[in-house]
């Protein structure tokens, strides 16, 4: 059963009036597990296009991404004054959405990069074939793992963050797993049923 509408926009007014932004500036894009980025000027004015990072240099638009197991990664340099968000899910990970969105937003001016990575499904949990692991792990060794049981599995978080340093951005790793900490963050995993939470920056105007 798929979301209900109202209350989508319901707590994205709620999220926005959060953030201090008007609700039509608070813009997420249509995931799709894949490595492309676009560079957002403001409210969407047409299709929201089927991207998976989302870059800018305006004032008082906020970024999100909507994550249920996926590791999201915000992104900004402050100095320069652009700010990034990726959805890095397994698939993500693996065709290089992180180098996308690093590349983006060094095409806009960015060079001392900071990232935050926020909790998602981490390795122990996160069980695959061993030769769905053994492709993880020639795009990106670290991401290699096994679960609690000792079986093959993908961290995709430790991917995503070896990825950051690789291309020198600081990190700032937020602890947490989605599928271990029940009542604190949502899973699709361990509950099955539709929901997401979201990670969103937002570039604020200089006083």
């Amino acid at each position: 059963m798929g979301d209900d509408p109202q209350a989508v926009h319901a707590n994205r007014a709620a999220l926005a009036a959060e953030l201090g932004v008007p609700a039509q500036r608070l813009v997420f894009a249509n995931q799709v597990h894949g490595r492309d980025v676009a560079v957002v000027d403001g409210p969407w004015s047409g299709p929201v296009p089927d991207v998976d990072a989302l870059v800018t240099t305006q004032t008082g638009l906020a970024l999100g991404v909507l994550v249920a197991d996926c590791t999201p990664v915000l992104l900004a340099d402050p100095e320069a004054g652009v700010i990034g968000a990726a959805h890095a899910g397994r698939p993500g990970m693996m065709a290089g959405v992180v180098e996308a969105v690093v590349t983006a937003m060094r095409d806009l001016g960015a060079r001392r990069l900071e990232a935050t990575v926020g909790p998602s499904v981490c390795g122990r949990c996160y069980e695959v074939p061993a030769e769905l692991r053994d492709q993880a792990a020639a795009v990106t060794p670290e991401s290699a793992a096994r679960t609690w049981v000792g079986t093959p599995a993908i961290d995709v978080a430790t991917g995503v963050v070896a990825q950051l340093d690789a291309l020198g951005v600081a990190v700032d790793w937020v602890p947490g797993c989605s599928v271990e900490q029940a009542g604190r963050l949502y899973s699709y995993r361990r509950d099955g049923q539709t929901g997401r939470f979201a990670g969103v920056i937002v570039r604020e105007a200089q006083a």
